[in-house]
């Protein structure tokens, strides 16, 4: 457990936090370089930024309690960190990862270990760049076992392994981020999804060899564990003439139910069980995801492709047997009502060994609205969004500002003066039918505004969409907690009579939730966690255009309520 190269006070610090978690566990090292590699996929080849030149990224695997050192040393001329999505990073969001925000980028040249310890989470997490479009291409599972001599609260599966959908572009995602913020106007989308990297046989130009084929025994129970690393779209995923058991999302476990469809938005993940057919049929069937599309703007509209496979005892019969291929059925593109019926079967498990634990009363209310809007062109310019302008995304109307020093380190240093302010609005400051004729007036306001709360408070949030050039579901993810989703539903949200409705009893519990598409999604949380948390919304697109903001949990009296001190080789900006 050598920690040598860190400050002794930090030293201490984490040997006080580890041990009043009662935390007992391994201590796992891992070293991401950060490489260029050229990948061929739809008979394009191209030179894109990895981690190990691998395509996705590498695997990680933790047991719950454990301490996990990532050395990430950058060998590419770009800027980069490396976000561990879902984990709580409690009194240490030095390693939560995201550029600016709480820690400035690795340069080239440089390197920055990740140093942090897996606190009450068990499950299937991820990590992935978070600088730019960089996610595109720099992501991968981190997987969570129970800790030692502990086990799954349902059927103890025969082999487990993870499901990542991705969105190959045969361009290079960083020009079309630039071009898009240039011009104002929407990017270019995506050429094909992606399974563990592989676009499957429905594109053209991609072959069997390019196809994930998952290949099982019948009679067996298999855990799936789903991560959406998609940049842009929420996605549909089925697998024919078979059902599928959802028991745990964003790490948490969940009262498990049987579906044959799942949705599953950016930044979230989704543990499912699947139970092979008793004995091997005589067909193959396709395991297919496509988008969920709400916004007015343009999408990827195809669809991916994986191949469920028996494995036969005569594989030589097998091999010369021409079998059928199922397809399953997928709900339309635009099915907002199964994205509704989905996300109220989800549950938390609410046991005596995994509690619901909700915040019954609350010190802090917030209504946010969340949408999109419009910048003003430069001058003497026309742009490519609407009107002539640039298009924006807001939070109660205010596009954030990315800073150009990191805003943890402001805070800690106590030198914040002219990064940040700390006056986000805690409702909308102009009121109006947010889901029905919007106001003639799109331009939003710029600033880099954080909401600062004491330790220990317990908020509700409602998160409001609104229908300003078009209503959509935004996928809103959370750094630094876990919170309740304790009610959601269509238009404005009325708090006379909506939070009569609220689930304090077994609400789900995650760190991403979609804001349905004109409507609305409360959730509560408790500011456990010293830090600077960002908030934002898991659509790259979205994130570019501002839609984005960060609450500032101050210190609390204990040692363990204050956040850590930096570790030595922090990086500088």
């Amino acid at each position: 457990m050598a920690i040598s190269n860190l400050p002794s006070c930090f030293t201490l610090s984490l040997l006080v936090f580890i041990l009043s978690h009662h935390v007992q566990g391994a201590t796992r090292h891992y070293h991401f370089n950060i490489v260029k590699q050229n990948v061929t996929r739809l008979c394009h080849t191209k030179e894109m930024v990895t981690v190990n030149g691998m395509f996705p990224g590498p695997r990680i695997v933790v047991r719950e309690g454990d301490r996990l050192v990532v050395e990430v040393t950058n060998h590419v001329q770009d800027n980069m960190t490396i976000h561990w999505h879902g984990v709580r990073q409690l009194q240490n969001g030095w390693a939560d990862g995201p550029a600016y925000i709480t820690q400035c980028p690795i340069q080239k040249g440089m390197s920055y270990k990740y140093n942090f310890t897996i606190v009450g989470q068990r499950g299937t997490l991820w990590w992935h760049a978070h600088i730019s479009w960089h996610r595109s291409t720099v992501y991968g599972p981190l997987i969570i076992l129970p800790a030692k001599n502990t086990s799954y609260p349902f059927p103890k599966p025969y082999k487990q392994l993870p499901i990542i959908f991705g969105e190959w572009f045969n361009a290079d995602t960083e020009a079309i981020a630039q071009q898009a913020l240039q011009t104002g106007a929407g990017p270019n989308v995506s050429d094909a999804y992606t399974i563990n990297g592989l676009p499957g046989p429905l594109y053209n130009c991609s072959s069997t060899k390019d196809t994930f084929q998952l290949r099982v025994k019948p009679g067996k129970t298999y855990l799936l564990r789903l991560i959406n690393a998609a940049l842009n779209d929420e996605l549909f995923f089925s697998i024919a003439n078979h059902s599928l058991t959802v028991v745990d999302v964003d790490a948490i476990y969940v009262k498990p139910f049987t579906t044959e469809v799942i949705l599953i938005s950016p930044g979230q993940t989704m543990n499912i069980l699947l139970r092979t057919k008793l004995e091997s049929p005589e067909a193959t069937f396709f395991m297919l995801a496509r988008p969920y599309a709400t916004g007015q703007g343009t999408f990827d509209n195809t669809t991916i492709a994986g191949i469920l496979q028996y494995q036969w005892q005569s594989q030589l019969e097998h091999s010369t047997k021409k079998f059928p291929l199922y397809n399953p059925a997928l709900p339309a593109l635009n099915d907002t009502a199964f994205a509704d019926r989905f996300a109220r079967k989800l549950r938390s498990l609410a046991s005596p060994e995994f509690p619901a634990n909700v915040p019954q009363t609350v010190d802090k209310k917030f209504l946010f609205t969340v949408g999109l809007g419009t910048n003003p062109c430069d001058q003497n310019t026309t742009c490519g969004g609407p009107n002539g302008a640039k298009f924006a995304a807001s939070m109660n109307n205010v596009s954030f500002v990315q800073p150009t020093v990191a805003l943890l380190q402001s805070h800690y240093s106590g030198k914040s003066n002219g990064v940040y302010t700390s006056d986000f609005p805690v409702t909308p400051l102009h009121w109006f039918n947010f889901t029905g004729n919007t106001p003639n007036k799109t331009l939003v306001e710029n600033g880099t505004k954080l909401v600062v709360l004491p330790f220990n408070t317990s908020v509700e949030l409602v998160l409001q969409d609104t229908s300003i050039l078009g209503a959509e579901s935004h996928p809103l993810h959370l750094h630094g907690f876990n919170f309740f989703v304790v009610d959601q539903g269509f238009g404005n949200f009325d708090p006379r009579k909506d939070t009569k409705k609220f689930n304090l009893v077994d609400p789900v519990e995650r760190n991403t939730v979609g804001v349905p598409a004109g409507g609305w999604v409360a959730i509560r949380f408790l500011t456990d966690n010293p830090g600077v948390w960002f908030m934002h919304c898991h659509l790259e697109v979205h994130t570019s255009w501002g839609l984005k903001m960060a609450w500032l949990v101050l210190d609390g009296d204990l040692p363990n309520q204050k956040i850590l001190p930096p570790p030595s080789d922090l990086p500088k900006c």
